[in-house]
């Protein structure tokens, strides 16, 4: 049986506005047919010649990329833009999983069935009649309008959401949600989680709209951009007498103190996720005591790194005291798991995180818009020094205070002339 010439040309891009959200572009005779195929892997129709794949796990460039291997198995063109080829090619881990013990093929897994039931609830194919919360997660009762066992039980939301029980009877479905979760019951579906309201309308090709701003996370702070960095490194160092600098190679600057038992690397040519931007050691003799690597984009460095780096140079008398101390007085909120602590503002802006039985990254500062995907992290190796974690915790509840109206106002280090200013979004977070 003789096929239609797959004449058709497919362009893959990041979204403008809503990374890592995927937008394909078609053109050629036979788009029409590129565009089901499209369909069937999950990219959503916006425009005449445009679709975007929008997924509550994140996960859009690998799957963008699998469709763009099936469709130029069909013998259609496929054309993958850098900046999403980039996405492609960098592996991520959450930053948080609540299953750590869960391979990465594993983890797709968990966030593919997560996806199959926002896309069933969202198409209208479960219906939602109760909602709870548990404590800790949603929960919900719903019946499919079709299938065998149409009536279920779910757990969890976003990436995270599960069926947890199945029923063939949907008054038993419904009685016994009752009896699990009593008074907490609320009816119909729970409100939109921030990222499905962000998915709805990034599928439904519109702004938000003034209304919706209160379903959104609050704005983070004011960050720092590559250029900024040029600038602080620069005024930095040139104002700190007791550190040289030299530019060994054209895309690193090193920073030795006078006492030859700090090293600071500042790499101007790191942009990726991937990349490390800062790297510090401290040097007990020839051996190597603590290692501190900072990633790159939206950077919230330059205060964190300068309350590092004045610590190094000349430690105080007296320190904040225990780092988990400093977090509790901020009003900080702790969550412990069985092998790490975390620390978190209330809006989520960034977390503090002790892992005590790590060999090497003990310690770990990371932020941005989704914590799962950390927009930024600084790591610290085992032996840095509590006085130092606690100096960089109270960096750290400076910038980001539980109650910003109530706080001090945030000041730059003296000399230094860092604008705060916002860049634009290039990559996920990871």
């Amino acid at each position: 049986m003789s096929h239609a010439a797959a004449d058709a040309h497919i362009r893959f891009t990041l979204h403008p506005d809503h990374h890592p959200s995927v937008i394909a572009t078609t053109s050629g005779p036979t788009s029409d047919a590129a565009r089901s195929h499209l369909h069937d892997l999950g990219f959503r129709s916006t425009g005449p010649d445009t679709m975007v794949l929008a997924r509550i796990d994140h996960e859009e460039p690998y799957y963008a990329n699998a469709a763009a291997t099936q469709l130029s198995r069909y013998g259609f063109t496929v054309e993958i833009t850098p900046p999403l080829q980039e996405e492609i090619d960098t592996e991520w881990s959450w930053g948080n999983y609540p299953y750590p013990w869960c391979t990465r093929d594993e983890v797709r897994e968990v966030s593919a069935e997560a996806q199959r039931i926002h896309d069933d609830i969202a198409e209208g194919r479960l219906v939602i009649q109760l909602h709870a919360n548990d404590g800790h997660n949603t929960v919900a009762v719903g019946s499919y309008t079709s299938g065998v066992h149409r009536h279920v039980h779910l757990h969890g939301a976003n990436h995270l959401r599960q069926i947890s029980t199945t029923y063939d009877d949907e008054a038993e479905a419904v009685a016994e949600f009752h009896r699990l979760y009593s008074v907490a019951v609320r009816s119909g579906p729970a409100p939109l989680t921030d990222l499905e309201l962000t998915i709805r309308q990034v599928i439904a090709a519109k702004p938000v709209a003034a209304a919706d701003h209160a379903h959104l996370p609050p704005a983070e702070p004011p960050v720092a951009g590559p250029g900024e960095h040029e600038a602080f490194l620069k005024d930095l160092f040139d104002q700190e007498r007791k550190w040289e600098k030299y530019r060994a190679f054209d895309e690193t600057t090193i920073a030795s103190h006078k006492s030859l038992t700090v090293r600071v690397e500042f790499d101007h040519e790191a942009r990726h996720r991937t990349d490390v931007a800062w790297t510090i050691a401290k040097y007990d003799g020839p051996r190597r005591r603590a290692h501190l690597a900072r990633h790159p984009h939206r950077w919230h460095t330059p205060p964190l790194i300068h309350a590092m780096l004045q610590y190094l140079d000349a430690p105080p008398l007296v320190t904040p005291g225990d780092p988990n101390d400093v977090l509790h007085k901020a009003a900080w909120h702790p969550t412990s798991h069985p092998v790490r602590t975390t620390w978190a503002t209330p809006g989520r802006a960034i977390v503090f995180e002790s892992t005590p039985y790590a060999t090497t990254d003990r310690w770990m500062l990371y932020g941005g818009e989704d914590l799962d995907r950390a927009a930024w992290t600084m790591r610290l190796s085992s032996g840095v020094p509590e006085g130092l974690l606690a100096q960089l915790a109270s960096a750290a509840a400076d910038l980001f205070p539980a109650h910003p109206s109530t706080a001090p106002s945030q000041q730059q280090p003296p000399g230094l002339r860092v604008s705060a200013v916002v860049p634009a979004q290039r990559a996920r977070g990871r």
